[in-house]
């Protein structure tokens, strides 16, 4: 089965972080620009999700009512873990993407982040069952999931669903690579031995060379936010060659030191926030701990003041635990805002 035509390129546009103007809304002229200078220079996958609040509407204005339907592919995703009190509502985030895409149909629907304990939420509402219907039916073109866990919990997974699906979305970078808890290269060997092509998430720069001679490649996803990200990774993509040898142990040197320097694995995703009964800033409070690990304790004690600007501070949480649930680099945040509460507050 073919996923991308002869000759595009295989980075992917993440649709997860786009550019807002100052009122908080996405800067859809932008987006427009970036949208344009992508399919010029071949690219053809854009991935978004129900869950990524505004990025269904503004593809729509920016691409799909710009461009011919066949000149790109769409991903979006389910988050039946996120916010459905039921199976219907669960099911009812496909007919509100479509509406939000404005489009009959997507190209690649992925059920969104398994693992843990957000896994079961699509086992329990017959979710895999139903998605198979909505691909018959012509609704979803190619079905797959995306995954934040460790190996063994992957090939659990597709030792029930293997047949179900046809392509796995990881969380695959240099820097996670042998990573205890991410796991990359293992949870890629483990799609492998089933057969399973896979979209990237995660990388950049560097990062994006190591990602894009991965082994069954359907697509790299980068989050763009700007058009200036968006030439830069164009032009990095140019002449395209494979990590020398002296790179790659400059990597292995640079993925051993990050190791050391960061404080928690946050990639800022906001999945812990989506349902925090009291509003905490939180991923904005796990970059305070970071920047106090890598600059030094005022720059991290200034970035917490002004995370916490709002009046919302660590010391509110009350212990719900719903964020460590949705967290897909399963960080102890309630231990973490004890620690942050006791150095900043």
């Amino acid at each position: 089965m073919a996923y991308l035509g002869e000759g595009t390129t295989k980075l992917g546009f993440g649709l997860m972080r786009l550019p807002k103007l100052e009122d908080g809304t996405i800067d859809v002229p932008q987006v427009s620009q970036m949208v344009d200078e992508f399919l010029a220079a071949g690219g053809t996958y854009f991935d978004t999700a129900w869950a990524y609040g505004g990025s269904e509407e503004a593809i729509r204005q920016a691409l799909i009512e710009r461009h011919p339907r066949d000149s790109y592919t769409i991903a979006t995703k389910n988050a039946a873990w996120l916010g459905p009190k039921d199976a219907d509502e669960a099911k009812a985030q496909l007919d509100v993407s479509l509406e939000r895409l404005g489009t009959d149909y997507v190209d690649y629907y992925l059920l969104h982040n398994l693992g843990a304990g957000r896994t079961a939420f699509f086992e329990k509402w017959g979710m895999w069952e139903w998605a198979k219907e909505m691909r018959a039916e012509g609704r979803i073109r190619h079905l797959g999931f995306s995954f934040h866990d460790n190996a063994d919990t992957l090939k659990q997974i597709l030792e029930k669903h293997a047949d179900d699906v046809e392509f796995i979305q990881l969380q695959i970078n240099y820097a996670d690579w042998e990573d205890g808890s991410v796991q990359s290269r293992k949870v890629h060997e483990v799609a492998r031995s089933y057969g399973k092509p896979v979209v990237i998430m995660e990388p950049v720069e560097w990062a994006l060379r190591f990602a894009m001679n991965t082994e069954g490649l359907i697509a790299c996803l980068s989050g763009m936010s700007s058009l200036e990200q968006m030439r830069q990774n164009l032009q990095t993509l140019k002449g395209l060659s494979p990590l020398s040898q002296k790179e790659l142990d400059a990597l292995a040197a640079a993925r051993a030191k990050l190791s050391e320097l960061i404080a928690v694995p946050c990639t800022s995703c906001h999945y812990c926030m989506e349902e925090c009964p009291v509003s905490m800033p939180i991923a904005s409070i796990m970059e305070s701990l970071n920047r106090a690990a890598l600059y030094g304790e005022e720059k991290g004690k200034g970035n917490y003041g002004f995370a916490t600007r709002e009046g919302v501070k660590a010391s509110d949480c009350i212990h719900c635990g719903q964020c460590e649930e949705a967290c897909p680099q399963h960080i102890d945040i309630m231990t973490q805002l004890e620690t942050t509460a006791e150095k900043f507050e």
